[in-house]
């Protein structure tokens, strides 16, 4: 598939002209909140620090498409815009990270629907202070070898891009 394919099937969009300020900075600053609220929590709450620190990649990502390509994500989002990454973003260590950091937070959406379909399971860890540092570990190892590399690395691509538009 190719990037017509996406536009075709509606999957994503152009900018229109009128919105592309305002939506560059809602994912430039939603990003950043995302990434605050990962920090934030990950000793404490450290599936949501997962989350957030998922979301991070993932509005960055948005941010990065809307900037550098003017496409906006219209449907199926998460994996429209991975494959976006791998078509467009020719980085295979970026296409590595944003698909780990969605498979971390599909095995928490997982967990999330298994509780919701048994009714059984009500927590990420057991609450035993043993599972939970288990998952505080997972949180930390996550934004530290995950998010935050990937945060710098797209960073410093939406940098070189404004340098070379200004």
């Amino acid at each position: 598939m190719n990037i017509k394919y996406y536009f075709r099937k509606k999957y994503i969009s152009t900018i229109i002209e009128t919105e592309r300020e305002r939506y560059i900075f809602f994912f430039r600053n939603s990003y950043k909140d995302n990434f605050k609220h990962a920090q934030f929590t990950r000793r404490t709450f450290p599936r949501w620090s997962i989350i957030s620190g998922y979301y991070a990649m993932h509005d960055i990502t948005k941010l990065l498409l809307a900037q550098q390509f003017n496409i906006k994500v219209d449907f199926k989002v998460h994996n429209t815009t991975i494959t976006l990454m791998s078509l467009l973003v020719k980085d295979n260590w970026l296409q590595r990270q944003i698909k780990q950091g969605y498979k971390e937070f599909l095995t928490l959406a997982n967990d999330l629907e298994e509780a919701h379909a048994q009714r059984t399971k009500t927590q990420y860890y057991t609450g035993s202070s043993f599972s939970k540092e288990q998952a505080t570990k997972k949180a930390e190892q996550f934004l530290n070898e995950i998010v935050i590399l990937y945060l710098k690395k797209v960073s410093q691509l939406l940098k070189s891009h404004d340098n070379t538009t200004n």
